[in-house]
């Protein structure tokens, strides 16, 4: 698969999660488990539905423990979102894994998975700004705005492809080291957090 497949993953990802555009509806994955797909299908909806919680935590006039709830909730999904990123750099991993890397092979700045994250923001990013460059109750400045920004946007998505299909290409040529490094996210854990440590 290349970068524009997985552009067209995280994009139906997207429109399936506004057919209802609910923070609550389940994620119903239409690909098969223990694919790539599969994982690009629910790293976006994570994303998705954790882009709209942070909407509606922003309400100025949102009661402090439904914001509260809606924070634990925020927190929970970058776990997960965490937790599926390395999931997809071990797919990566095991696919490589048999590529002798060349001596003077170099290490990217980030692994392939943290990179296709960003990928999916992206995608985010474009599908809302698509919809507020359509809006008709905006003004023609908004309007005029946000298409620019749609713009550079687009030409980011074009850009992040085709250095996701590069650094790829580079790994499987042995000319990138593919190393995997756990993001040991310590506030999330009781052994670790001295707040969650105390309490328990």
């Amino acid at each position: 698969m290349k970068a524009e497949d997985y552009n067209k993953i995280f994009w139906q990802s997207i429109e399936d999660y506004h057919e209802k555009d609910d923070v609550n509806t389940p994620c119903n994955n239409p690909f098969a488990e223990g694919t790539l797909e599969n994982l690009l299908y629910r790293k976006n909806w994570i994303d998705t539905v954790q882009w709209h919680l942070e909407d509606i935590i922003r309400a100025t006039d949102i009661e402090p423990k439904k914001a509260l709830k809606i924070k634990r909730e925020i927190d929970a999904s970058n776990q997960r979102r965490t937790d599926l990123v390395e999931q997809i750099d071990d797919f990566y991993f095991d696919k490589y894994e048999s590529v002798q890397a060349k001596e003077s092979a170099r290490i990217n700045t980030e692994t392939p998975a943290w990179a296709i994250d960003r990928l999916s923001i992206l995608n985010l990013k474009i599908y809302h700004m698509k919809e507020e460059s359509l809006r008709k109750n905006a003004s023609e400045t908004h309007i005029k705005q946000c298409r620019h920004k749609l713009e550079v946007l687009y030409a980011q998505q074009n850009d992040l492809s085709q250095a996701i299909d590069q650094l790829l290409n580079e790994i499987e040529s042995g000319n990138c080291l593919v190393k995997t490094y756990k993001q040991m996210k310590m506030y999330n854990d009781p052994e670790l957090n001295p707040v969650l440590r105390k309490q328990s």
